[in-house]
């Protein structure tokens, strides 16, 4: 029998059709993405529950205030760990709005290269959530962001990190240790 987190555990690279020479032609798709089957409500918990034992078993575990997942892929993961974890969370969008307290960073290998963060951060333990992880250079970018808002980046989760790039190199270089569920 397949469990939830079996789902999540597979992953692939596919072919990214229509992209620009800075948009990466690679996007990882994994089980709880909805992009090739159907996620079940129970696979989105069990998901959570992964990941946030995980985080707890890891060697940098440190507390943390918030959960801050990012737009698009990180959206579930970022519920299923808030679920799991009773943590708060925000999410940061690619939606440029007349908000105050607004952190803008780069995803610099999307077609839409700004993103917001919403909020005050100021002395916030932050745990950021993202679906997958390659270069890092967009997790980098925001911790930068978030550390010159004053907030403590006590670690970076994600469901796949893709060792096509160096992502985890570039988050440690940082300071930033990074837990996963899977490898590709």
């Amino acid at each position: 029998m397949t469990t939830a987190f079996d789902e999540v555990l597979h992953a692939e690279r596919v072919t990214r059709l229509g992209v620009g020479d800075t948009t990466r032609p690679v996007r990882v798709v994994h089980g709880l993405d909805g992009i090739r089957t159907d996620v079940a409500a129970e696979q989105v918990l069990a998901t959570g529950r992964s990941l946030w034992q995980r985080w707890c078993e890891h060697p940098a575990y440190r507390p943390h205030d918030l959960l801050l997942g990012l737009d698009a892929g990180g959206i579930v993961p970022t519920i299923a760990l808030a679920w799991a974890s009773g943590s708060q969370y925000r999410l940061a969008w690619k939606v440029n709005l007349d908000l105050p307290r607004k952190l803008v960073f780069h995803e610099p290998h999307a077609r839409r290269l700004e993103v917001f963060a919403y909020g005050d951060f100021t002395g916030l333990r932050v745990l950021i959530v993202d679906d997958e992880i390659t270069t890092g250079l967009t997790l980098a970018n925001l911790v930068e962001a978030l550390r010159a808002a004053g907030a403590d980046i006590t670690g970076a989760l994600c469901l796949v990190e893709d060792t096509a790039g160096e992502g985890r190199q570039l988050l440690e270089r940082n300071g930033v240790p990074l837990c996963v569920l899977t490898t590709l």
